[in-house]
């Protein structure tokens, strides 16, 4: 935690005696000769700043306003301002304005004032700091709840698919399985848009924007919200354009955005109700609309449903949901360079949500082709051999029956060491992996698998529950070719069961 105290008064005595009074009663201080030195310290933190009104008059008036803006969430720098006595000049008047958090301090200060103003800020500095480091505690929190949940959800997606192996024909056990994949799809949702939250409130979710169609946006955002919509035996109209458009956009956001909209929709629309998903293309815009003949909002509601957390009461119902889909989609919506507003013409009279992205590339030429799962269990007349390596038992196991159902010869083993083993001794041509294993995790096994002879013709599948940039750019150092997220969808996983580009393997040799 930086608690200096850095000290820009050009010219005079001020800075001299300021820092021998700082010094003095044990507050650690740092002199800039100029406003440039002092640019060069600020990214090197600060516990509060002493300026004289000259410095905030001059040059560095702007790059210190985008300091102060820039700042994170957490962080309202305090800068004591020493300025001249009896004066109201203008750029003290603009500094109080776009430096923020400033104390006007008029020379000649008396020294007890001094010193109380500097321990009063290193105080707030200090109170900041804690404010930081609960924040990071949260998403640490957050990011090991998310890993925990995801471990017991992923042997039980894989069970439904057993069972579906097992029994095909069966309608009871259609029945069952479904209701079972809707839950789990639901508490999947849940755990992502909590990580989602922690991941925008500390500024680390980036888009990750590619060329993709706006039929495939509304197909997945219709997937993914269908179990809400067929729980309460909803009717849902599909409004779209004639033609399919290119977008520029995150997909997984975008979707997001979308089911979201719907998954709302649904929540507060009574059973048997009506909701319309519409799409309009003008221009580069895009717009999907979401109306509902639901419960309806009051005015004060209008604005207040975005906020995270916002929790708006269904009559006879008990409440439910996190209160912050909503507050996710126009956060994602603003980062498109889009918006997002609800209207309302009060209570019983419905809703309708309306989503504005600039992100239309161009008119998709051509009939849509749906992609297709290709499952590749042989390789020249033999068996593929898969290891998966989990130390949930149940995990390991029934992935393993799942993927021996397929057509795959599987073995699995239960830490790292014994992945490792298992490796030499079986040679397999895919290794699946989880990563947070006591004693040797999941990386340091790969590295070692990759070690082995033979170890840069396999293929490496991280299946976990740590879902964030860092944990996948990790795994890709430790040579895992695909990162994936528990609970896996089985069709995703399928996808990734495709030896490695032959550069690839070359890359690693």
């Amino acid at each position: 935690m930086e608690r200096r105290i850095v000290i820009c008064t050009p010219t005079g005595q001020d800075a001299s005696l300021t820092s021998r009074v700082f010094r003095s009663v044990g507050i650690g201080c740092m002199v800039c000769r100029d406003t440039g030195e002092l640019l060069e310290q600020l990214p090197r933190g600060a516990g509060a700043l002493l300026l004289a009104e000259e410095v905030i008059s001059g040059a560095a008036m702007r790059p210190l306003a985008e300091y102060v803006a820039s700042q994170p969430t957490w962080s309202d720098l305090p800068i004591l301002l020493l300025t001249r006595s009896g004066a109201d000049s203008l750029d003290v008047r603009r500094a109080v304005d776009r430096l923020g958090n400033v104390t006007l301090m008029e020379r000649p200060v008396r020294t007890i004032a001094l010193i109380s103003a500097a321990r009063s800020a290193i105080r707030a500095r200090e109170r900041q700091y804690q404010v930081r480091d609960a924040d990071q505690r949260k998403d640490e929190f957050l990011a090991t709840l998310a890993h925990e949940l995801r471990n017991p959800l992923a042997p039980i997606r894989t069970s439904m698919g057993i069972l579906k192996h097992l029994h095909p024909d069966s309608d009871p056990v259609t029945r069952l399985r479904n209701v079972v994949d809707r839950q789990v799809t639901h508490l999947t949702r849940l755990v992502d848009d909590l990580l989602d939250v922690a991941r925008i409130t500390s500024g680390k979710v980036v888009l990750k924007k590619d060329r993709i169609t706006l039929q495939s946006v509304v197909n997945h955002a219709i997937e993914i919200s269908s179990s809400s919509m067929e729980a309460k035996k909803h009717r849902l109209d599909v409004n779209g354009t004639e033609s399919d458009y290119l977008l520029n956009a995150d997909h997984a956001r975008l979707v997001q955005s979308v089911a979201n909209l719907l998954v709302n929709a649904a929540k507060f629309t009574p059973p048997q109700g009506h909701i319309v998903l519409a799409t309009q293309v003008r221009g580069d815009t895009v717009t999907f609309s979401v109306r509902d003949n639901g419960i309806g909002l009051e005015p004060v509601s209008l604005t207040r449903i975005f906020d995270l957390f916002a929790q708006t009461p269904v009559p006879g119902e008990a409440p439910t949901g996190l209160g912050i889909g909503l507050s996710l989609a126009r956060q994602f919506a603003e980062m498109h360079g889009g918006k997002l507003h609800v209207v309302s013409e009060g209570l019983g009279r419905g809703s309708e949500f309306v989503l504005t992205l600039p992100v239309v590339v161009e008119q998709k030429q051509g009939p849509l082709r749906p992609e297709v799962a290709v499952i590749a269990p042989a390789v020249s007349g033999r068996l593929r051999k898969v290891l998966v390596v989990d130390d949930n038992v149940d995990a390991a196991d029934t992935l393993g029956a799942l993927l021996g159902m397929d057509g795959f010869a599987v073995s699995t083993a239960y830490d790292g060491v014994a992945a490792v083993a298992q490796a030499r001794a079986v040679a397999p041509d895919i290794v699946v992996m989880d990563i947070g294993m006591p004693g040797m995790d999941g990386y340091d096994a790969a590295r070692l698998i990759r070690q082995q002879p033979g170890g840069n013709r396999i293929l490496l599948i991280a299946l976990t529950g740590w879902g964030q940039s860092a944990d996948r750019k990790r795994a890709s150092e430790a040579g895992f070719d695909h990162h994936l997220v528990k609970p896996v969808d089985y069709e995703l996983l399928v996808k990734c069961l495709q030896p490695p580009p032959a550069e690839r393997v070359a890359q690693r040799a």
